[in-house]
């Protein structure tokens, strides 16, 4: 801030604008301060035909820079007796010298009284420190619940003496390494080859941020490119974005794409969706105003009469998973008719995209738009964080799509190399509010790095076969438990890695078992299904082997009702 000029001829607002008064007019522009915090200025519109009137403290305009879309607030009434028109083609000016050449108003001034309100250059430098002051950003908080005191923790630690502590508080918590883990829904356990952190965590990438200025940003905006291409080849549709904050509210975007920007009709559900992902969408749909009819499952998958009763005129989206939250593999060709018989959106959520090495893919069964989670590719289970959303969808959904899309494309002269840029960015953080499709301002790119490598490294091959071992795995397990006195299946529906087991005592009592043997343990059911006190959620992908199953299984036998 110390390098920030305030002109002693200008008065200035707290909305960061300045103004310079000659006789009974004024020009009005942008402090370098704000124009320092917005970054390079892009695009401005103002009120371009003179005679206009503004009023004090009331928007005037719109100025976007490379961070932000940012409104203009007027600090006097008055008529527009003068617009710079050199802003409309060089809205740099204002970087430039936004006190000078970056000017954008004069105006007749109406309200001589309103100069009053404006502060002076040493006034502004003042309210600016303030602001930048604790003190000052506390200042809403109220005082009763203020803590005026020092934080109660211990004294100060050598180093060495300080990794010795947090080393002992980080064993305390369970890690794959040491642990057997038959634990999914949602998230999952995959091998990650050594190539994905070699490469993701180069500097290149760990230290990116937004790819704003393609002419400084091609690694990470290819790296983004080569992701939305493998996210359309896994998923068979036709356009993807930058990836998204997570699963739960890659699902919440497909649906407010299909609601529209009215925010009104009615969403239908499937019971075998992720729970979690379910009160998400409860909590939109609150906020939103649209309704949410939840379709029960029978035997594991989502009921096709419930579902064919269930979805009307006025359904803006049909939402299923596959494989479902119970693992089981949903018939989504006998679905897909019923959400098309009106105008709805087909949307499918995919939280183990491993299953799509060997399962049909969203664009083979008809789907317009798939999300999901993809962490667990080349990314490690990290407690269930951070997660890495994926959207794809059809093409005539590309310009309503949420978040970022790179495109590929050709310098016009020169070698005509190929170059990446943001060719879409609906975020309300680029355009004006009014146009966004989104107010998520969060993509996963570096997660989504790894998950690119690890799709590479795996290849198409591999991909497949990485779905067939976890098949074939957690077949071999769920035929191993059920042989078992007293553990059966609880569906008879088929599945792909994970499945449900009914057990001879609680889930509870089962899990401080195995628990005690070295082993994390399925889900327990009944944290969201309460019919389902005795129903464990096992999950077993290619990690697993023979042995870790057979010793699940030796532990499950010493547990009996």
């Amino acid at each position: 801030m110390a390098n920030l000029k305030h002109p002693a001829n200008l008065k200035y607002s707290e909305t960061d604008e300045w103004v310079r008064v000659e006789g009974d007019q004024a020009t009005i522009g942008i402090t370098d301060y704000a124009q320092d915090q917005l970054g390079d200025i892009v695009y401005i519109e103002l009120p371009w035909d003179k005679g206009v009137n503004i009023s004090h403290e009331t928007k005037f305009g719109d100025i976007e820079s490379v961070k932000a879309t940012s409104e203009l607030f007027s600090p006097l009434s008055g008529e527009v007796v003068k617009v710079n028109e050199d802003l409309k083609e060089k809205p740099e000016l204002i970087n430039d010298n936004p006190y000078e050449d970056g000017w954008m108003l004069v105006v007749k001034i109406s309200n001589p009284a309103e100069l009053d309100g404006l502060m002076s250059a040493d006034e502004y430098k003042a309210y600016l420190q303030g602001r930048s002051s604790l003190e000052a950003l506390m200042a809403p908080v109220p005082e009763n619940v203020r803590l005026r005191r020092p934080l109660n923790l211990p004294n100060a630690l050598a180093e060495p003496d300080l990794k010795r502590l947090l080393n002992g508080m980080a064993a305390k918590n369970k890690n794959l390494d040491a642990t057997l883990s038959f634990l999914g829904a949602g998230t999952y356990d995959h091998a990650v080859p050594s190539v994905v952190p070699h490469l993701q965590r180069r500097s290149e990438f760990v230290t990116s941020y937004t790819p704003y200025q393609p002419e400084v940003s091609q690694g990470m905006l290819q790296a983004i490119y080569e992701f939305q291409t493998m996210v359309c080849q896994i998923t068979g549709l036709d356009i993807a974005n930058a990836s998204l904050y997570d699963g739960a509210t890659a699902l919440i975007e497909a649906v407010l794409l299909a609601i529209g920007p009215g925010g009104r009709g009615e969403v239908v559900i499937s019971v075998g969706v992720d729970p979690q992902y379910r009160r998400v969408l409860h909590t939109y749909a609150h906020a939103r105003g649209f309704s949410v009819k939840e379709v029960p499952t029978r035997n594991g998958v989502t009921s096709i009469e419930d579902l064919d009763a269930a979805v009307s005129a006025t359904t803006a989206a049909v939402v299923i998973q596959q494989p479902n939250f119970f693992g089981c593999i949903e018939d989504m060709r006998a679905i897909e008719p019923i959400a098309h018989k009106g105008s709805a959106v087909f949307v499918t959520t995919i939280t183990e995209p491993a299953s799509l090495g060997v399962l049909a893919s969203p664009g083979e069964y008809g789907a317009d738009i798939a999300v999901g989670e993809l962490m667990s590719f080349g990314n490690t289970m990290s407690y269930g964080g951070p997660a890495l959303g994926f959207m794809s969808a059809r093409n005539k959904y590309m310009r309503l799509m949420p978040g970022r899309l790179v495109g590929q494309t050709v310098e016009e002269g020169g070698q005509k190399q190929t170059g990446y840029v943001l060719t879409l960015q609906t975020r309300e953080q680029h355009i004006r509010r009014e146009r966004a499709t989104s107010n998520i301002c969060t993509n996963q790119s570096l997660l989504a790095v790894g998950a690119t490598i690890y799709m590479a490294a795996l290849g198409k091959q591999g991909f497949r076969e990485l779905g067939e071992l976890c098949l074939q795995k957690a077949h071999y397990a769920f035929r191993q438990i059920t042989d078992i006195p007293g553990y059966k299946a609880t569906f008879s529906a088929p599945f792909f890695d994970e499945f449900v087991i009914t057990a001879p005592v609680s889930t509870q009592k089962l899990q401080q078992h195995v628990e005690q043997a070295g082993i994390i343990g399925g889900y327990t059911l009944s944290n969201n299904y309460t019919d389902m006190p005795n129903d464990m959620l096992f999950c077993v992908t290619e990690t697993r082997t023979k042995e870790d199953i057979d010793y699940l299984v030796k532990v499950l036998r010493e547990v009996q009702a």
